[in-house]
């Protein structure tokens, strides 16, 4: 089979994350997400702490942003002031996937993977998402956090996350239309997502 990539957009505590982690090594491929971080810090030569720090974050929020120029796809020099701004850390992160879609078959987590890879062939977009109860009890179990903890967590995440997607893409964070399938994984069961996504992968790549 040539090489296919699945991009996995998910809500905080829906289990996307690990869902992706199953769904590579049912598959036999890898899966990316803080390794894109270090493979831009490894490119670019700048600290891995500064892509950590704005990991699918805006600096400012999306209002602040909103007011600054459109981004550019253009990657910056180091002698360039504006070598380690956020638009600049975002082209480098988006230079390692396009990479990675043309080198091997993957999957990646995040990232504005889905409108990065935009016009690439063999590019399945998922979105994984649960209802806010749901998500709750995952974050408190795996956090150790409060209930009231735990909904302000995802409440401030999926906020920073959809805020980052805009300025980024243009586009709403949670809109099914930027997305192949979006999955309910407590309707669908965690540990039936990642064969729900290896049976449709394969279904539409006739494998």
């Amino acid at each position: 089979m040539d090489n296919f990539v699945i991009t996995i957009a998910r809500g905080f505590g829906s289990g996307g994350k690990s869902i992706a982690r199953e769904l590579g090594q049912k598959m036999g491929i890898p899966c990316y997400e803080d390794e894109i971080l270090r493979m831009a810090s490894d490119e670019s030569g700048i600290n891995q702490a500064f892509f950590q720090e704005r990991n699918e974050k805006l600096r400012g929020g999306l209002f602040v942003n909103a007011l600054k120029k459109i981004p550019s796809s253009q990657i910056l020099s180091p002698s360039d002031k504006d070598f380690v701004s956020d638009e600049n850390l975002f082209n480098f992160q988006a230079e390692i996937i396009r990479s990675l879609a043309v080198s091997e078959s993957c999957i990646i987590v995040g990232k504005c993977a889905d409108y990065v890879l935009e016009g690439y062939k063999r590019v399945i977009r998922i979105y994984v998402d649960a209802p806010r109860v749901a998500c709750i009890e995952s974050i408190v179990k795996k956090m150790g956090v409060t209930e009231d903890e735990a909904n302000r967590l995802i409440a401030k995440t999926d906020k920073y996350r959809a805020d980052y997607y805009k300025h980024y893409t243009g586009r709403d964070w949670t809109d099914p239309n930027n997305y192949d399938v979006v999955i309910n994984s407590k309707r669908v069961g965690r540990e039936n997502c990642a064969a729900l996504i290896e049976m449709y992968v394969k279904f539409i790549l006739g494998s």
